[in-house]
Formats: C-alpha cells, sequence, structure tokens
C-alpha cells in the first residue's frame, strides 16, 4: 500500500510562504485526485487544495490566490506553495486521495505554524 510522508512545514511570520512536499511510497498515478487537508486544534480535516491526473486544480475560498497545488507523478510527489501565510492557515498539513475513500493510510502530518 502506498505510504505518504509530508515535510517542510515550521514557523514563520505572517506574510511569509513555505512549501510543503508530500512524498509517497508507491505510485500516485493510479490515483487521480490528490489533495492536501488540514487539521487546526479543535476543528475538523478539511480539504485546502486538490489536483487531477491532468492538473486541473481546486482550492477552498479561503486560500485561493495564495496557495499554488503541484504534482509530479514521475517522483511521485505532491506540492503545495503557501504564500502571504496567515496565522488562521496554523494546522497540520496532510495530503491524501480525494475523497480520501479507500486511501492510503495517513501520514503523520507537517505542522504549519503562523505567527502574527
Amino acid at each position: 500500500q502506498v505510504q505518504l510522508v509530508e515535510s517542510g512545514g515550521g514557523l514563520v511570520q505572517a506574510g511569509g510562504s513555505l512549501r510543503l512536499s508530500c512524498a509517497a511510497s508507491g505510485s500516485i498515478f493510479s490515483i487521480n485526485v490528490m489533495g492536501w487537508y488540514r487539521q487546526a486544534p479543535g476543528k475538523q480535516r478539511e480539504l485546502v487544495a486538490s489536483i487531477t491526473r491532468s492538473d486541473s486544480t481546486y482550492y477552498v475560498s479561503s486560500v485561493k490566490g495564495r496557495f499554488t497545488i503541484s504534482r509530479d507523478n514521475v517522483k511521485n510527489t505532491v506540492y503545495l506553495q503557501m504564500n502571504s501565510l496567515k496565522p488562521e492557515d496554523t494546522a497540520v498539513y496532510y495530503c491524501n486521495k480525494v475523497p480520501p475513500i479507500s486511501a492510503p493510510r495517513w501520514g503523520q502530518g507537517t505542522q504549519v505554524t503562523v505567527s502574527s
């Protein structure tokens, strides 16, 4: 089964940028839609952005224009470029199939903390 490992998180000031990576142990080419999710303390996990095999993208309104998702099917990696970060972007970020049905097990995620 594909395993997912997220990285690239950290502590950044408001207005800063981070680039998250999600490395899969197996091929993600067969997964049509991959996405980045996030979970803030006390809140449910939410889908932030997704990308299809043909590079069609979706963004939740709160990140549109600031985040960019991309995928490299050869490197089996999904990326999330996050610019103009806000304190409300603070969360643990995960990647997985969209929707997460019959999906790989969730990874440990990567913590993003944005200070004001």
